[in-house]
């Protein structure tokens, strides 16, 4: 086994795999039921089953792209969601820097172009209290108030304005809730009044057409009473009409006339129509008779042109007997003489074939014909 190579193992496996491919074809090729009568229906459930498997394989093939596609979606959503979300971070965490450690105030030259600089300038004085006013900057002076009257009065002014203020608001309060009050108590009352003279007339209404209805209904009696006796009294004057002129008239008196059609006299009308006469019944028996004697010469007639045919017939049966007794004597006589020339070149063949058989002494052995059909191909 140690001189053995991958490549040999490879081209054996190869070898068997192709015997065994043509002992399945020579076997599908030497049925002759399956070749000449049917088809290979083993191969055709090989090609099925082929079939349904590159068919599930496809699919599964698809499925697995479509699922590995809707996971790199997501991955692909996942990351540009946190993409943003870092970078809103990012942004967030500059604006907060910026704000906290580069604010515009801590900048070296910020005073010279600082747009608060003549506010946030400080006077020599601001009020009495201030720590700048020292003895020798001779702003103030031991008991000194320079701004205790106007400080003063202007807070009797602020305090006077307050009060004003607040009696005004509780007035304009106290006037705008009785003005409310007012106008809530007349909406009421004229909400009442419409509805009370409403359900006057709701019921003013109920009552009229209660009436109304009333009215009618009283009427439509009357009229379907007086109705009904009109109808009844029509109907019994209909009735003695129909009864005089059945009395009076063609039908129960039994006159032929009235059965008399006027589509031509030899027609009657069914529904009026009392039966025929007496001379009547005597023509139709006469014409009765008259039939059957012609029926029995026709018959007759027919019986004796029957025999004719028949004869006729047995005549030409025996023509046809005697043609055909003919024509098999002649073909007797043809198959005699080709039976005979059968006979002389049967003869010859054979003379023939003793010939061959001494001219050609190579005869071939079994070896020779168990050669043939052993291959697929």
């Amino acid at each position: 086994m140690e001189g053995v190579q991958p490549q040999d193992v490879v081209q054996d496996l190869r070898l068997a795999r192709r015997r065994q491919t043509e002992l399945c074809r020579q076997k599908r090729i030497f049925n002759a039921r399956n070749r000449i009568i049917g088809g290979d229906t083993k191969a055709w459930d090989v090609q099925v089953r082929d079939q349904n498997i590159k068919e599930a394989t496809e699919r599964a093939r698809q499925e697995t792209f479509a699922a590995e596609m809707r996971q790199n979606d997501k991955i692909t959503c996942i990351l540009e969601d946190r993409e943003k979300r870092d970078r809103k971070n990012l942004c967030k965490a500059i604006n907060d820097f910026q704000q906290s450690f580069q604010k515009p105030e801590t900048r070296r030259e910020f005073d010279l172009s600082d747009p608060l600089a003549l506010k946030k300038y400080v006077p020599a004085r601001q009020s009495d209290s201030d720590v700048r006013n020292t003895i020798s900057g001779m702003q103030k002076f031991m008991g000194e108030d320079l701004n205790f009257y106007k400080r003063k009065k202007f807070q009797q002014e602020q305090n006077r304005e307050w009060s004003l203020q607040q009696q005004r608001e509780w007035r304009n309060a106290s006037a705008d809730q009785n003005c409310a009050e007012e106008l809530y108590a007349k909406t009421r009352l004229q909400f009442d009044e419409r509805a009370k003279h409403l359900q006057t007339l709701e019921s003013a209404t109920r009552r009229a057409v209660c009436a109304s209805v009333k009215e009618f209904n009283k009427s439509q009696a009357s009229e379907s009473a007086e109705r009904k006796i009109q109808q009844k009294k029509q109907e019994q004057e209909d009735n003695l009409a129909e009864i005089s002129n059945l009395l009076r008239g063609d039908l129960l008196s039994e006159n032929p006339q009235q059965a008399a059609s006027s589509f031509g006299p030899h027609r009657v009308v069914p529904d009026r129509w009392k039966g025929m006469s007496q001379g009547q019944l005597e023509q139709i028996r006469t014409v009765q008779k008259q039939q059957v004697q012609e029926k029995l010469r026709l018959q007759e007639e027919e019986r004796q042109r029957d025999l004719d045919w028949d004869r006729q017939r047995v005549q030409g049966a025996r023509a046809t007997l005697l043609f055909e007794r003919h024509q098999w004597r002649q073909q007797r006589d043809m198959r005699r003489a080709l039976d005979g020339s059968n006979v002389r070149l049967a003869r010859e063949q054979l003379q023939r074939k003793k010939y061959m058989k001494e001219l050609y002494t190579n005869h071939p052995t079994e070896d020779y014909f168990t050669q043939f059909n052993t291959r697929s191909r």
